[in-house]
């Protein structure tokens, strides 16, 4: 859980960002999440994504593309939405980190660099790895 907990803290201090959820794309299941608002509910939106991904995936596999999804953006008037698989050595963790951005107080090339760094240290499936640096990702008011 801790490795959760750090990964939402982390992705929440981007510059910007207003929801994070870390999200099982086979079941739909958020497995965490910080932010959003009474307009924008993500216990609809983390789940909701989760169609996207997988079918992104499929359509990868009927074309016979070998390569990994890096992120998928989706881009709103107001808002950039993030979706960052998460891939393990095992592959038996099918989850992905969901984040919406303010598009005027973000830097979506910088949230994007972030939000990488972030999910390069979370190892759900080796709980004797090192935990991450919580100091890499300190408070970031007034970065950027």
């Amino acid at each position: 859980m801790a490795d959760i907990d750090y990964i939402l803290n982390a992705a929440t201090n981007i510059k910007g960002a207003f929801a994070v959820a870390l999200v099982d794309y086979e079941s739909g299941m958020t497995l965490g999440s910080r932010g959003g608002s009474a307009e924008f509910d993500l216990d609809v939106a983390a789940p909701g994504n989760s169609e996207v991904v997988r079918a992104k995936f499929d359509v990868m596999a009927k074309l016979g593309l070998r390569e990994t999804i890096e992120d998928i953006l989706i881009t709103l008037d107001t808002q950039y939405h993030i979706i960052r698989p998460i891939y393990s050595r095992t592959d038996d963790d099918k989850l992905f980190l969901y984040l919406v951005l303010n598009r005027q107080q973000a830097n979506l090339a910088m949230a994007r660099r972030d939000l990488r760094m972030i999910c390069s240290r979370f190892a759900m499936d080796d709980p004797t790895a090192a935990p991450a640096d919580p100091g890499y990702f300190p408070q970031q008011a007034g970065r950027r």
